[in-house]
């Protein structure tokens, strides 16, 4: 399909990136091609090649772009009590998540689909994002108000936790977005032994 006449660049790549991660996280980036995500966006093929090197360098972007935000958005406040921050840490996971579905089925599945390089640049994100918790945790267990015997491991299994909400929750459904956060926080607080 050819270009449309008149398009620009602050609006053509943003319709690559939203049909590129939305085929994506469809289909699974291996069974999308370049011309799938030009035919969406309604432009050649070719020119998809004006505003991104290759497919990886497309996926590479995607999940660059979303633990970038994740870590912007992510303000946490050291001087509360740790169980608040933990709190608000859930409420925050939880939210992004369900906001962000398709990024964030992502940046876990897809991971394993990018070069060692771009992999390596984005699990050094993660880490960041994993390290904001686990410093929680152990502010948690230094005063004294939870309980755990590896801070680390900890982490991974709450945001594995979190992350989960994205596979069965639907709006709409029997528990509102509220009540499952409410839940949620219950069992993180248990997982920590506070």
């Amino acid at each position: 399909m050819a270009r449309t006449h008149g398009s620009k660049a602050e609006t053509t790549r943003p319709l690559i990136r939203e049909a590129a991660r939305s085929l994506f996280a469809r289909y699974g980036y291996a069974a999308v091609s370049m011309r799938q995500i030009a035919a969406e966006v309604g432009v050649r093929v070719g020119t998809i090649y004006g505003y991104t090197d290759d497919k990886q360098a497309l996926l590479a972007d995607l999940l660059r772009t979303h633990m970038e935000e994740l870590l912007a958005d992510w303000q946490d406040a050291p001087a509360l009590p740790a169980l608040q921050r933990l709190e608000r840490f859930v409420r925050f996971h939880i939210d992004c998540s369900l906001d962000r579905t398709e990024s964030v089925f992502l940046a876990y599945m897809e991971l394993r689909n990018l070069t060692p390089e771009n992999r390596r640049e984005i699990a050094t994100l993660r880490r960041q994002y994993e390290d904001a918790l686990e410093a929680i945790l152990k502010d948690g267990v230094a005063q004294g108000v939870m309980q755990m015997a590896d801070t680390r491991l900890a982490t991974m299994a709450l945001i594995a936790m979190l992350t989960g909400v994205t596979n069965w929750y639907r709006p709409g459904g029997r528990l509102d977005r509220d009540h499952v956060t409410r839940i949620y926080w219950d069992l993180a607080r248990g997982a920590v032994g506070a």
